[in-house]
């Protein structure tokens, strides 16, 4: 269901396309290809090994931040889950 046409139509405005978790979830995606291009370009012989270990652990923090904030997040919906009805 859209509601844009109906915040139209109460004098509202509609969202906007992008939020904070579409934001933070292309940084993230971002940060996972740069590594993995620093990966590909060690693997030629054209890149320093500094910035491929570098790049590396930047990519094994954002993945674990991602793992912490999707436990988070079961662990919310599981708690709302146990409320009394």
């Amino acid at each position: 269901m859209d509601l844009n046409p109906i915040l139209a139509g109460l004098g509202g405005t509609p969202a906007p396309k992008t939020n904070a978790a579409t934001e933070a979830m292309s940084g993230f995606t971002d940060m996972l290809r740069q590594a993995e291009q620093q990966a590909e370009a060690a693997i030629t012989g054209s890149a320093d090994p500094h910035a491929l270990v570098t790049a590396l652990a930047e990519g094994q923090m954002a993945v674990d931040t991602v793992v912490t904030i999707r436990d988070k997040v079961v662990e919310a919906y599981q708690e709302i889950l146990r409320m009394p009805v």
